[in-house]
């Protein structure tokens, strides 16, 4: 395994968030701290490092969290060395909704569940794509290391708004991301329009729709595109209309919600006197 570390920022208007993605076998990183969270999941080899007095060791699958301003080192643990994805939120970003930051007493936790968010989420982030779905998976990812792992000096009062009210927060949120399928906006947006918090906003949702906002917003895409290729519009032509990133990402999920390709689907349900010869 080579080594190679590559650091990502991603900035939308709403948040700031560094992203490493590195892989190491000889490099040993010096007795620092983080004015954020650093929290990461290794994907390779086992890394090990001095945190609070003790000697740590991450292995794969495990998930590390650090809190801002402990000193630590960081170093493999063999010569094959360690691979991880890391993520720096800011201590609002966990902070969210609560009225003190989260401490984390195990700087070391096995978590399957949220190991797979924060891996999808730190992968989709540095890619580029389908930021909603990224923001979204992200947001549940720490709401999960916090409420399975953290805690905190005062219990966060829950948010308890009548049936009626959420009603109407949720249809300003389809309103929203129905607006303008090509463009949709990010998960703080949505939750600053219903004055909700992303957590918050997107447990609401999901409660009436039965998905997250970002999956709510592909299957709609996917219904949309449904009536342009009835309609006989050409494929090719569809993806971009409606959202998707390419022909391909639409025939991706196309076929995953209706079990045919677009092409297959347009030749199916078009009037035969619309059909191409």
């Amino acid at each position: 395994m080579s080594e190679s570390a590559t650091w990502t920022r991603v900035n939308d208007g709403c948040f700031e968030l560094d992203l490493l993605t590195a892989s190491y076998r000889r490099h040993a990183f010096t007795r620092h701290s983080h004015a954020t969270f650093a929290i990461g999941v290794v994907v390779r080899g086992e890394e090990q490092f001095h945190y609070r007095g003790e000697l740590r060791r991450a292995g794969v699958g495990s998930l590390a969290i650090l809190e801002p301003g402990e000193p630590h080192d960081g170093m493999a643990t063999t010569a094959e060395g360690w691979a991880y994805r890391v993520l720096y939120p800011s201590e609002a970003m966990l902070l969210d909704g609560r009225s003190s930051r989260p401490s984390f007493r195990e700087p070391i936790v096995h978590d399957a569940r949220s190991v797979q968010l924060l891996r999808h989420a730190h992968e989709e982030l540095t890619a580029g794509v389908d930021p909603l779905a990224a923001h979204s998976r992200l947001a549940w990812a720490f709401e999960a290391i916090v409420a399975r792992h953290g805690s905190t000096g005062a219990s966060r009062a829950p948010l308890r708004p009548s049936d009626a009210a959420a009603a109407r927060k949720v249809a300003e949120i389809r309103d929203r991301l129905m607006a303008d399928l090509r463009c949709a906006p990010s998960l703080r947006e949505l939750a600053a329009g219903v004055e909700l918090s992303p957590y918050h906003m997107l447990r609401v949702f999901r409660d009436a729709t039965g998905f997250p906002p970002h999956a709510w917003l592909v299957l709609e895409r996917v219904c949309r595109a449904r009536h342009l290729l009835a309609a006989g519009h050409p494929p090719a032509e569809v993806g971009s209309a409606v959202g998707f990133a390419d022909q391909a990402h639409l025939t991706r999920w196309f076929k995953r919600v209706t079990g045919v390709t677009p092409a297959a689907f347009r030749n199916s349900v078009q009037d035969p006197a619309r059909r191409p010869a």
